[in-house]
């Protein structure tokens, strides 16, 4: 592919690039998939959270494949299948989205990452899974979650974007690479090598796509903050991206603070974590594992389990039924990557468009063959803290980052970044057919020549020119996408299809209450506890 033009700074990537880009590579880049998982809080007309239990017609949200709640009950999830193209898994997207609105009633769809109007923090119903040990386990880890970090901050929404290069991709690469490592190993060292990539660079999707600028006050519930006053009831930065993503929004705790994950191999992440799963944290101890009788938290550790570990990316492996995802890890190795730090856009109906998922693929590609150094302490301090100051003042005028430890400005940086992003792009075009994924990187390229492109800055621009407060602007957004999927309902077989479906996972979940003996519930939990430490007894 001497079409292609690499730029010369990598002669690493340039080299693992030509590998999958060979004739004898097959196209193997055409085989990677990606699948999307985006949250959205239900509301009612007037734009308040709805009260409602999670609609029965769209199934058990303990079972669904598709259609189940993140932390509230009416935070509804929805969740693609993995898909060979950006173009079929947006499809899958909307479809889902077409398929929710079919039974929603009068109810709506909240399209901004911050949540709109909120009751009092108490109120906010906590997702309900039924009577199954697993489904109260499910209900009681949120109940921690509320007492740990409240149940305000749990209503923030964003899109996770998984994305995997083929199981033959890695297989080449291995070839080319001489190494006493089995391939299973060796997938996940690469796979780790992309998320070191993608934390020293992800700051660059928070300036790209970005999109919660502005909060309704009350979220804050009166917490000290260093916003400024849009109007009666909106905060805002001038040049922020993503509050969702500062410490305003998804802020950790001392006990997660302190956590630092070991990104360099599996084992060492899995070490973290194990720690981090099995290790008292004293104000957590404080609080206990039961109120009146009853659970409210799995127990009493940094983390309750593995997936309350707040990140902009983790590696993942499809789990089996009952099993620990850090089990899953540690026994069959890195299967992709979860990217979490994804705002919904609002000006997208189902959230996110196929060009940012084409984008995303190029860039991810970037991550997972660029050279990938190690991520000790002060790199990984210096990668949140570029992560953060994007957050909170991305679009400012001359903004530096820093890199390595000295400043540089963050254009130049983003201009490097593009330069392997498009040829990534490239190369994804040349198998594909087309040009689709380098017109989505011309596309992020305008953003960084013009900040007032980005989403962050359309969404504040937009409330301006239509005079509207943070609450204003995100209800008419979700009047019109409401709209839009209402306007285009699903055919009678889709409709009858998502019926089976439903009704197949209601019974599941009557089978799983059927087979829990009652009273067993503490000794699950305990089982659950003790798997954890025996296994990763460090």
């Amino acid at each position: 592919m001497s079409d292609i033009q690499i730029p010369s700074r990598s002669e690493a990537f340039a080299q693992r690039l030509s590998v999958l880009t060979s004739p004898a590579a097959r196209g193997v880049l055409a085989h990677g998939l990606r699948g999307i998982e985006k949250e959205s809080l239900r509301i009612e007309r007037d734009g308040a959270l709805a009260m409602t239990p999670h609609p029965r017609a769209l199934g058990s949200a303990l079972t669904h494949p598709s259609l189940t709640t993140d932390y509230s009950e009416a935070l509804l999830e929805l969740i693609t299948p993995a898909e060979a193209t950006p173009e079929q898994v947006i499809e899958r997207l909307d479809e889902l989205h077409r398929l929710v609105y079919s039974q929603l009633g009068d109810e709506l769809l909240w399209t901004d990452s911050m949540p709109g109007r909120l009751p009092a923090d108490n109120e906010i119903p906590i997702a309900e899974y039924g009577t199954s040990n697993i489904g109260r386990l499910k209900h009681v880890y949120r109940h921690g979650l509320a007492l740990r970090y409240g149940r305000t901050m749990q209503c923030i929404a964003g899109i996770h974007y998984n994305f995997s290069l083929s199981e033959e991709a890695w297989r080449l690469l291995h070839a080319q690479r001489p190494t006493n490592a089995t391939a299973v190993d060796f997938q996940s060292a690469c796979y780790f090598a992309l998320i070191r990539n993608f934390r020293r660079t992800n700051w660059l999707l928070m300036y790209l796509f970005g999109a919660s600028p502005a909060l309704d006050e009350a979220f804050l519930r009166g917490r000290p903050h260093g916003l400024e006053r849009f109007d009666d009831s909106t905060l805002y930065r001038p040049y922020a991206t993503s509050l969702r993503m500062s410490d305003l929004g998804y802020s950790n705790t001392t006990a997660q603070a302190a956590l630092q994950p070991n990104y360099d191999t599996l084992s060492g992440y899995l070490d973290a974590l194990a720690r981090a799963v099995s290790e008292p944290y004293p104000p957590y101890e404080t609080i206990g594992t039961h109120r009146n009788g009853g659970w409210v938290q799995i127990n009493t550790n940094v983390l309750q389990i593995e997936n309350e570990f707040y990140s902009t990316i983790r590696p993942k492996r499809v789990t089996y039924s009952g099993e620990r995802p850090l089990h899953a890890l540690a026994s069959r190795g890195v299967q992709y990557v979860e990217v979490r730090c994804l705002d919904i856009d609002p000006f997208e109906p189902s959230g996110i468009s196929v060009e940012t998922a084409r984008f995303l693929d190029a860039y991810l590609l970037v991550c997972a063959l660029a050279d990938s150094p190690s991520l000790p302490p002060t790199a990984y301090a210096e990668a949140n803290a570029n992560f953060g100051r994007i957050t909170l003042e991305g679009r400012k005028p001359g903004l530096t980052l820093s890199r390595d430890g000295q400043e540089v400005s963050m254009r130049d940086w983003a201009d490097e970044l593009m330069g392997h992003i498009e040829a990534a792009a490239q190369a994804l075009d040349a198998v594909k057919g087309g040009d689709a994924h380098v017109h989505a990187v011309a596309a992020q390229r305008a953003k960084l020549a013009d900040p007032d492109a980005t989403p962050a800055a359309r969404v504040l621009r937009t409330m301006r020119e239509r005079g509207q407060s943070f609450l204003a602007f995100g209800l008419a957004q979700s009047e019109a996408h409401a709209a839009y999927f209402r306007g285009q309902p699903p055919k009678a077989d889709v409709l009858e299809a998502a019926r089976l479906l439903a009704e197949r996972s209601l019974a599941e979940q009557v089978e799983l209450e059927r087979r829990d003996a009652p009273g067993s519930f503490d000794d699950f939990v305990n089982d659950y506890r003790g798997y954890t430490l025996d296994r990763f007894s460090v």
